[in-house]
Formats: C-alpha cells, structure tokens, sequence
C-alpha cells in the first residue's frame, strides 16, 4: 500500500518528460468540455427534485463572486474586472434571486456541510456585504454544527474589517493567492503583491481564529527561474501554511487572451526549466512537514486534507479537492458549476446573461450534462483514483454488480505501462498509486477515461 504520510519524493525528469501530455484536471468527470448547452434548464433542474428525497445527502454551497479591480495577466479564472464597488452590491441582489428560485426545491431538512466563496476576489465585497451574504445563506439553509467555511483571499484587497466579518460569518479556512515573491515577476503578470502584504493577511486571519491557511503559487510565469522560485519557497514555509497549492502555469491563450501578453515578454522559463522547478517544489516541501496529496496540492500531515485522505472521506471537484465526501453541491452566481449525484449544471458566463435570465424569472442555468449509468461509475473510479490513490476490485465489483477487472480489462492494460515505470502498482486485488505516482495522477486517471482523446488539445499540460 502506498505510505499514507508520503515521504520525501525523489522527481525522475526523466519519466516527468515521458508522461507530459495534454490532460484532464478531472475536478468533475465527465469533463466541462462534455457539457451541452440547454435551451430550457428544467431536466436538470429536476436532478436537484430528485435527490431531495434523501434528506440525509449533505450540501456543499458555492458562491462565484467575480469581481476583481485589475486582471492578473496569467488568470484563467471567469472574471470581471471594475473598479466600481457598486457592482458588488448590485451582484448581490441576483444571487439573492437565485437563492430564492432554488432554495425552495431543496428539502429543509438537509444540512450544509461546507461553504465556500471563490472568485473573482471574494474580498472586493465589503464588509457589510459579507455580512448580507451570510445573512441570505443562512435565511435559507440549514448548517451543520461542524460545517466547513472557506473563501479566496486576495492580500492586497483585504482589511481587517473584512477578516471580522467573514470570522463572525463562521469562515475559518482562508486560501491566498501570492503565485511568486520575486518583483519582477509580480511586475510581469501584473500582480504586484510585497511579502509584507502576504504576512499581515496571515497575521491577520491567525488573529482572528482562522485554523487552516493555504498559499496558491504558480511556476511557469515569466522571469522565474529554479533560483528565484527557491527563495519564493523558502519565503513560503517561513509563512508556515498549512497548505500549498503550487500550479503548473496554464497557457491557454485561444481562451483567455490577455495571456498573450506573456508571450510579449518573450520571458516564459523553457520546459526544461519548468521540470527543475517542479522537481524543487516537490522534493522542498515533501522533506519539510508537507504530505503531497497530489495534483499540486500539498498538506501538513496533521491538515485536514491530509486526514481526510487517510480517511478516505476526500473527494475532488470544481474547487479542488474537498475534505467533506458525498456531498451534492448548490453553486450560485456566475458561471458557478453545480453537482447533483446524477448530473452537472453551469450558470451564465457573463452577466448580461445571467441578469437576463433572472430578470425573466428564469434559472440562469446554460449548461450541463446529464450522466449515464457509465459516467457515474467511471467518476467513481477516477474519483477514487484522484483521492484515495487505490482501486479496490472486489469492493467496485460488489458496488457496481459486475465483475470489475473483466469490464474494465481494457483500462487495467492500459495502467501496465505506467505500472512498469513505478507509478502504481498492480494487483489481481487492485491498485495502488506509489508516492511517486501522485505526480502523474492525470496520466493514470485518463486511462479511465472514456471520453479522452490523445489528438484533442483540450486541456492544459500535465507539467
């Protein structure tokens, strides 16, 4: 079995180079580009009815605030970027439309396990607004005593006004973005964010009761080099978050084009020099108190996240992985992706479309998907993959009512490569993924994977 408290990891560039492909993140499967566009929202309105029989199945809410004052030049993110604070207050009375358009659907009697707010720039919103969002969830949901509250931070867009409200609202899980610490890279991607900035956030929030920090930083962008980006990191853990999640940047400029502008600084680091930083960031924070849960996230042993794996009550989705398994997710505002056991739905990506809709009195759903018998046990296995790094085969066999590695014999052959390189091992019982394998989740995960295609350019690299 893989060691749950995962060693320090040893980086082979040379497998990281032989599995660099064009993957998957698998926050959901099927995949958002397998979502279609829907006319009328009510058949996956209805999933939200259905479910609603078991009054037991957990909530997990979301709120997209999108609003930013400037545009980071590396973002991927849906956003709208103002200057003008009356758009907050503005949003807010759609998201209030919305909540009052499905609330009812949902049973009264079931609980909210987790909250998260994400952006955009959470904190755009003032503290009043805070305060009047927290009022409208709770007006119409019910929480858990232990529920978990979280919400994106960004340091230069914080007071400490907002740290109160959000802790008097119940947040104790903050997420920053800080990306790197070196000055020219700040000025390059256009997010000038001092150290100082970062560690008066963190004092801030500590001050305030918030138990769990994490730091988003991102290698690729311009001007970082192996140097630089090891006094980002040593930068970091002397900030001593309680979790990392350190990105692979994305260049996906056929889909949010100020990225070009990065191409204009003619800066971005080679491939070989992005493999020596991954190699960096892995072996630095697994030889420090940092379990690598995979996907570019890492963890305190004592975190959460890290419980949760070694307790198997870890699941992966549209905000990353997620510490509260089996929960059905209700998002709201824009673009905001929604979950319910048997299908997906995504709202408006722009907000002429989606005030439109609510105007009109009608959901602001566009698309979704709705999943097949197949989609949800292929989920499921990918899920368990993502999670808890092992197959299984009897306990998927006796799940789904057939004889697992007979059904998926074609998928086992493909995983025997990868077996041959050290990344999983495989068994007549099973599969584990070895600690070097988190790395190359994505490429075990695709094996799966019945929509993947290797010639599809449809997503970003796995490196």
């Amino acid at each position: 079995m893989t060691n749950s408290l995962s060693p320090m990891i040893t980086v082979d560039l040379d497998l990281v180079r032989k599995y660099d492909i064009s993957a998957p993140r698998y926050t959901s499967y099927p995949t958002a580009v397998e979502f279609r566009d829907y006319a009328k929202a009510g058949s996956l309105l209805e999933h939200v009815d259905r479910s609603n029989r078991d009054a037991s199945l957990p909530l997990s809410l979301y709120y997209h605030l999108p609003f930013c004052e400037t545009l980071c030049w590396f973002c991927g993110c849906t956003t709208v970027i103002t200057l003008n604070h009356k758009n907050s207050g503005h949003y807010l009375d759609y998201l209030e439309k919305e909540v009052e358009m499905l609330a009812p659907r949902v049973h009264p009697d079931r609980l909210v396990r987790q909250l998260h707010y994400g952006g955009g720039t959470p904190t755009f919103f003032q503290p009043k607004e805070l305060k009047r969002l927290d009022a409208l969830t709770r007006r119409y949901f019910k929480f858990a005593s232990d529920a978990e509250l979280s919400v994106e931070v960004d340091p230069r867009r914080l007071s400490l006004d907002q740290v109160i409200a959000l802790r008097e609202s119940g947040f104790t899980r903050a997420s920053l973005g800080v990306q790197d610490f070196n000055p020219k890279v700040q000025e390059a991607v256009h997010r000038i964010q001092p150290r100082e900035l970062t560690a008066q956030a963190i004092a801030w929030l500590r001050a305030e009761g918030f138990t769990s920090i994490n730091l988003d930083l991102i290698y690729g962008l311009p001007y970082q080099t192996v140097d630089t980006f090891r006094e980002t990191l040593e930068q970091v853990i002397e900030l001593n978050p309680d979790r990392l999640a350190v990105f692979s940047y994305a260049h996906v400029p056929w889909m949010k084009p100020a990225q070009k502008i990065l191409e204009r600084e003619s800066a971005l680091p080679s491939p070989e020099t992005k493999l020596a930083m991954l190699k960096l960031i892995t072996e630095t924070l697994t030889s420090q108190d940092y379990v690598y849960i995979g996907m570019d996230h890492f963890a305190k042993q004592s975190d959460e996240l890290a419980l949760a794996q070694r307790a198997r009550t870890l699941q992966r989705n549209f905000q990353g992985y997620s510490t509260r398994a089996g929960a059905e997710i209700l998002a709201f505002g824009l673009s905001a992706i929604s979950q319910t056991p048997h299908s997906y739905r995504q709202n408006h990506k722009t907000l002429p479309g989606y005030y439109g809709a609510l105007d009109r009195n009608e959901s602001p759903v566009v698309r979704g998907r709705e999943l097949t018998g197949e989609d949800c046990r292929r989920r499921e296995i990918i899920m368990r993959v993502m999670c808890h790094l092992s197959l299984n085969y009897a306990a998927l066999s006796h799940e789904f009512g057939f004889d697992f590695p007979g059904h998926y014999s074609r998928e086992i052959a493909l995983l025997r490569p990868l077996a041959d390189d050290g990344l999983v091992n495989l068994s007549p019982a099973g599969l584990n993924v070895t600690d070097l394998g988190r790395l190359f989740l994505r490429n075990i995960a695709v094996c799966f994977d019945a929509y993947y295609s290797t010639e599809a350019k449809r997503h970003s690299r796995t490196v």
